[in-house]
């Protein structure tokens, strides 16, 4: 259109009235030929001139003809439905970042502070301070339908991330470490609609995230961070989890294991000297094919599989794990992580530590070509009153390094004995003054290694069990569902990978390397924000926190690095600009 037609030939009915009314009036054509000219009958024409003199006399055309541009935030549209909805989250004592992320996952775009002005209009007190416990359980009474789980395109897009937030900070190491690729090259199987990078993610991300079963669904199909950690919109359902797991076997978990082992002897995170025991995951029903397992935790002999875990005890990485373990091959098991372990490009294994119920007195003398060992001996009466007997001219003060730049005196007693059932000679160091009442017995067939550093060796053999408790508790091993050895198998995989990406991101955290996994994941995987999905980058935003300096900073030397399953985006982290 012309500039000269908008004026003579108007489209708009309200700009029709004005241009005619402004011939009439200004031009001072007459009412006849004005309203020829713009389609008028004349007594319609005349009352609209009518009408204009009786609104200018009243004062009311400054809205009929223009329209003043209003400065500021438009008022948002309230909708009684969507209120009420919010309301009744509320009355289920979900907090605002909780509501928020919900209505997020059902694409109700509003902010926290439109839920606040909801809330606070109908006259509810602020929630008191709870534990995270009691915020899961309220979570997870809230039914729900939550969206089918899809790959996600990265379209740009803004949603809040609650609880779990902090599991994002996991990923630029498994994209250092090539963990990515390491999935992708699995025989673990994907879905036509999940791939299977998603699909291990998909566990992992509830391992990370502290879910006690597999059946809380609502708790975390509601969350589109942990969705985001996976490359999908939200984390599917537990049938599929269900499904997923049934399609695994054993050799999947152990070929992915030795990938996993070659990443960490390849970047230098393995000693030479791995810690290995075994632990007891209790199956809570009953089926007979399961063996009785003697439980340490429960001080009873219960139902359950019997799983061995290794364990570098520098990094506090684990790289051997096995639930397929029974009574009859118990012994044996410490020859088959050994073909786990050594190969002939892989020989970095010096030293194995482990407990003296682990394995059989013969089966020390198949160990001595292949690796040194360190065990505690059996001790019967009589060895204890041969060592009460012993001179005291024949225990030796020795001074043994301890944790924090301490030390601590022991007496000992270091010889060279015959052992029976080994069939040659071994050397034994009896120890006391360890604060227990009978002396320990530590066997080995190092002869060189001065005798404080082989007490220090054993000592952090005490860390793997350490963290086979923290396995037990932190990532609920001991409230499997399941009573088939291969899926729990897999559970404990899916596990051990979850537990070394914190070991992997604690390495980063200056006083943080050796801390228990859940205390890590309250100070600094639970976090809460909003995640700002853009053409280049993905942004998050954690709100405030007393560790969110040491986040910040660990997570700098990524800012740089493209991830291929976040479609080649910049993951950034940064604090919130509100709490």
């Amino acid at each position: 259109m012309e500039p000269k037609n908008f004026f003579i030939d108007p489209q708009n009915i309200v700009h029709k009235h004005y241009e005619a009314l402004r011939e009439f009036f200004v031009e001072e054509l007459s009412g006849k030929e004005t309203a020829k000219k713009f389609g008028y009958t004349l007594s319609s024409f005349y009352s609209l001139t009518r009408d204009f003199k009786r609104q200018l006399k009243e004062g009311n055309l400054a809205d009929q003809f223009f329209v003043t541009k209003q400065k500021g935030r438009k008022p948002k549209e309230s909708s009684n439905e969507l209120s009420n909805y919010i309301l009744d989250l509320r009355k289920k004592y979900l907090s605002i970042p909780d509501i928020k992320a919900i209505l997020d996952v059902q694409k109700e775009k509003i902010s926290e502070s439109y839920i606040y002005n909801v809330i606070n209009k109908d006259g509810f007190d602020r929630l008191p301070r709870r534990g995270e416990s009691v915020r899961r359980q309220a979570t997870s009474k809230v039914k729900m339908e939550a969206p089918r789980s899809y790959m996600l395109d990265f379209e740009k897009e803004t949603f809040a991330g609650n609880n779990s937030l902090g599991v994002l900070n996991l990923l630029p190491y498994i994209r250092l470490y090539g963990i990515d690729r390491l999935i992708k090259t699995s025989i673990y199987p994907e879905t036509n609609t999940i791939s299977k990078l998603s699909s291990i993610l998909s566990f992992v991300a509830l391992k990370l995230s502290n879910v006690k079963r597999y059946t809380y669904d609502d708790a975390w199909c509601m969350d589109r961070g942990l969705g985001l950690f996976a490359g999908l919109n939200v984390l599917p359902k537990s049938g599929w989890y269900t499904s997923y797991s049934d399609r695994i076997t054993q050799d999947m978990n152990r070929k992915f294991l030795k990938g996993l082992h070659r990443i960490f002897t390849k970047t230098n995170l393995l000693s030479d000297t791995a810690n290995i025991d075994f632990t007891t995951i209790p199956y809570w029903g009953e089926d007979s094919h399961l063996e009785n397992n003697w439980s340490g935790k429960r001080n009873k002999a219960m139902a359950s599989m019997l799983a061995v875990l290794a364990q570098d005890p520098d990094s506090g990485i684990i790289t051997y794990g096995d639930t397929t373990v029974r009574h009859h091959q118990s012994s044996e098991t410490v020859l088959e992580f050994l073909d786990f372990y050594q190969t002939p490009k892989d020989n970095n294994l010096k030293y194995l530590v482990f407990d003296s119920k682990f394995t059989t007195y013969q089966n020390l003398s198949k160990l001595d070509n292949k690796v040194k060992f360190l065990t505690i001996r059996r001790r019967g009466k009589k060895i204890v009153e041969e060592l009460h007997n012993k001179p005291t001219s024949h225990w030796k003060k020795i001074r043994v390094p301890t944790g924090n730049d301490r030390s601590r005196n022991l007496k000992v007693i270091d010889e060279i004995i015959f052992l029976n059932d080994y069939g040659k000679e071994i050397r034994q160091i009896a120890i006391t003054g360890h604060g227990k009442i009978k002396p320990a017995l530590l066997i080995t067939n190092d002869f060189d290694k001065p005798c404080a550093e082989i007490i220090r060796k054993y000592t952090r053999r005490w860390l793997v069990e350490k963290s086979i408790s923290e396995q037990i508790e932190f990532f609920h091993l001991n409230k499997v569902s399941s009573s088939m050895v291969i899926k729990v198998d897999f559970d404990l995989t899916m596990s051990i990978l979850a537990h070394n990406l914190i070991r992997l991101y604690a390495l980063d955290l200056p006083g943080y390397s050796h801390v228990a996994d859940y205390t890590f994941y309250n100070k600094f995987l639970s976090m809460s924000g909003m995640i700002d999905v853009t053409e280049k980058k993905v942004i998050v935003m954690l709100k405030k926190k007393r560790n969110l300096p040491a986040i910040l900073s660990a997570m700098v030397q990524f800012k740089k690095m493209k991830l291929g399953f976040l479609g080649k985006r910049k993951l950034i982290f940064e604090g919130a600009t509100f709490s």
